[in-house]
């Protein structure tokens, strides 16, 4: 009991700091910059942190078994170039077109699962493989060339109203909703579910939850597939935010997902982790990209900054971890 205690204690301490920075962030690049108060502004990172924060939805499950997902993220334009295929060469319908995107992204869950658990492949490996699987199949749906979706006001266009809307010349961010529900779900099943306390049993004592009856790489397949998943729901909705999507990029998004779970406390070694912090650390990375360039700082320094903000809040993890156990 005392070392559950120890964890409630250390997730929602390490939540609410990572929320002052939020806060901070959003006062500083406000007090430096007044284009940074506009609502324009408010709305781009709405559109950036969708996707993102998709990812690091999903991709909390599996680390917080001890492993990784890298393939979220070329993944992610794998499953919409894949959709935007079949959707605009094909003439399939919008809703056929998610379908298979929501498909294919399951399936490559379900292939890093088993490469995984039943495979015995490292995570990182297993997940670069399918990285690269991932951003060559997209090449070859999409011929090498960029695809569009449906644009707004086009036949089939209705998929963008789920993340955003238009009221008398006002954007309406619909998607932040959407997130902020899909958070709440998923935080309820790994706090509340066996997939969830099973996740985590995994990545505190894989062993002893194996010695206990458990059928651990069940539940191990589960948190791939669940990670998958939620890349194929980021695709819908970088497709849904943006006009066109290239092949050949999603590199790095899995970075900036992954970086934002263990900013919000996700520990960089498994065992424990939330889906709302998750939510909180993708929006220090939204924050920063997105609210740099208003001080003067281009890409390159943004790079830097997020790095060596991920490796304070992964020398925190440490820290605790090593004070847990003295």
């Amino acid at each position: 009991m005392g070392k559950n205690k120890s964890v409630i204690s250390r997730l929602g301490g390490q939540k609410f700091i990572v929320l002052l920075v939020v806060i901070g962030l959003i006062l500083f690049f406000s007090a430096v910059s007044p284009d940074f108060r506009k609502y324009t502004t408010v709305m781009s990172i709405l559109d950036y942190s969708y996707y993102i924060a998709l990812m690091a939805i999903g991709v909390t499950f599996p680390l917080i078994t001890g492993g990784v997902d890298l393939s979220i993220g070329t993944g992610l334009i794998c499953y919409s170039l894949t959709g935007g295929f079949l959707i605009v060469q094909k003439g399939w319908p919008v809703w056929a077109g998610i379908l298979v995107t929501l498909l294919l992204s399951i399936t490559i869950g379900l292939l890093n699962g088993v490469l995984v658990s039943v495979m015995d492949l490292p995570p990182f490996l297993a997940t670069l493989c399918t990285c690269m699987i991932t951003r060559g199949l997209g090449s070859i749906f999409s011929k090498g060339f960029g695809i569009s979706w449906p644009t707004s006001g086009a036949p089939g266009s209705w998929f963008r109203n789920i993340f955003k809307i238009t009221v008398n010349g006002t954007k309406i961010p619909l998607g932040f909703l959407w997130v902020l529900l899909l958070v709440v779900l998923m935080a309820f099943v790994l706090n509340h579910t066996k997939i969830g306390r099973y996740t985590i049993a995994i990545g505190s004592n894989k062993e002893a939850t194996i010695l206990s009856g458990i059928n651990v790489r069940f539940y191990h397949i589960m948190a791939y597939v669940i990670s998958g998943f939620f890349a194929g729901l980021a695709a819908i909705a970088y497709s849904a935010v943006f006009s066109t999507v290239q092949p050949g990029t999603g590199a790095g998004f899995e970075l900036e997902a992954i970086g934002g779970a263990i900013i919000g406390g996700v520990s960089a070694s498994g065992g424990f982790g939330s889906i709302e912090g998750s939510l909180i650390g993708v929006f220090v990375i939204c924050l920063l990209k997105t609210g740099l360039p208003y001080i003067g700082l281009q890409a390159n320094w943004q790079q830097i900054i997020t790095g060596l903000v991920l490796i304070s809040a992964v020398m925190v993890d440490i820290m605790k971890r090593k004070k847990e156990t003295a």
